[in-house]
């Protein structure tokens, strides 16, 4: 995957390959036959001299700026820092002390941050194409959005040669587990949320995402826990010919340090790059901590913080820790040369409408994900943000 190591506020060469504007007929351009005029320059505290242009096929004037990811920011040198800390495990009251600014700042950038790893990660996916013949496991992380209340499971779709994760999906479902009269009140109480299928519809879109990488030469091997929900939905999809689902339910396991049967051994082996996704999120994350007050408040912003891991996890990170072996799973499927930098990642601005998501990626990256009982959920609906 071609992605340039050098941000692009450094270049002093820059020339646009297509209009910023997503209403212009050269906005979707791929190739290098882009027409557009120089029209002079601008500076700023940082920058001494930014290049402005001039569409000719739409008349608009963008800059430079326009296609780096601090787009529109005060403070631009914050983006690296906020996302290294988001990954280290550090709240967003913590992030904003160490950085000295307001923790209202951290969240926006967050939100932006968790847009622009979607599209980075959609980026990727296609650029693979249909060409991914590892087999993947698939399983769904538990967490909670506002309160305990209103749980939901995010489907982690990981391959199990390479560790790449290549896709995230929520599940809202109705709270489980026995509950006090109390709590089953509060919970009542509550107003209903939209929950789109449950474990059965996110598992079905994990398979519609899936569908778009498999070469068609052969089937592709899913290995998941056998939870009914998913048997329905790989029933009654369009691909199951396409896409073979290999059953380890989970087995009765013994207390603590007993050895584990036969039947634990191979469903480990097969969902481990899953399970060890899930206890890296867990040991990295402030807000999925089974005991923490840092804990999302918010099902889309939750998501968003998950893209930044997968971008982190997939491009930036080792696969071990435990051996020193700096090969990413990025590496692995061939989509990078290196381990990449935060500010590699964050080299060039992505447009949404140039990429091809998922129906569910296209609201979460516009807000539409909302979450009931909150006051207010914002919606990134910005003409010129897009």
């Amino acid at each position: 995957m071609r992605w340039p190591a050098t941000p692009v506020e450094r270049l002093q060469d820059f020339l646009p390959r297509f209009c910023p504007w997503p209403e212009c007929a050269e906005h979707r351009r791929a190739d290098r036959g882009y027409r557009f005029r120089r029209s002079g320059v601008y500076a700023t505290a940082r920058r001494p001299k930014v290049p402005r242009f001039r569409c000719l096929a739409c008349g608009r004037r963008f800059s430079r700026q326009t296609f780096s990811t601090s787009y529109y920011l005060k403070r631009p040198e914050l983006l690296v820092p906020v996302a290294a800390g988001l990954v280290a495990g550090s709240a967003h009251r913590q992030i904003a002390r160490s950085l000295a600014c307001a923790g209202s700042t951290v969240t926006r950038l967050s939100a932006r941050l968790g847009r622009h790893a979607l599209l980075l990660q959609a980026l990727a996916l296609e650029h693979l194409g249909r060409s991914v013949t590892e087999p993947i496991a698939a399983d769904h992380f538990e967490t909670f959005e506002f309160t305990q209340d209103l749980p939901f499971g995010v489907l982690t779709l990981v391959g199990r040669d390479s560790w790449f994760v290549y896709g995230i999906d929520p599940a809202p479902h109705a709270r489980t587990g026995t509950r006090t009269p109390e709590q089953e009140a509060r919970r009542r109480a509550r107003p209903p949320r939209r929950s789109r299928g449950g474990y059965r519809g996110s598992f079905r879109r994990g398979l519609n995402l899936l569908d778009r990488l498999v070469p068609g030469r052969r089937p592709l091997l899913v290995a998941c826990d056998g939870r009914p929900q998913f048997l329905d939905a790989h029933a009654a999809h369009p691909a199951r010919n396409n896409i073979r689902l290999e059953v380890f339910p989970n087995p009765r396991r013994g207390p603590k340090g007993s050895p584990r049967t036969r039947e634990a051994v191979e469903r480990d082996r097969a969902m481990f790059p899953v399970d060890q996704l899930h206890a890296l999120l867990r040991h990295s994350r402030a807000d999925h901590r089974r005991e923490t007050i840092a804990f999302g408040r918010r099902l889309n912003a939750i998501m968003e913080r998950l893209f930044v891991a997968v971008v982190w996890k997939n491009f930036i990170k080792g696969r071990s820790e435990r051996r020193p072996d700096p090969v990413t799973p990025a590496m692995r499927l061939g989509l990078a040369l290196a381990p990449w930098t935060w500010r590699q990642a964050l080299s060039r601005r992505l447009f949404r409408k140039r990429l091809r998501l998922p129906p569910v990626w296209r609201d979460l990256y516009q807000r539409r994900w909302t979450t009931p009982g909150l006051p207010n959920n914002l919606r990134h609906d910005l003409r010129h943000a897009a």
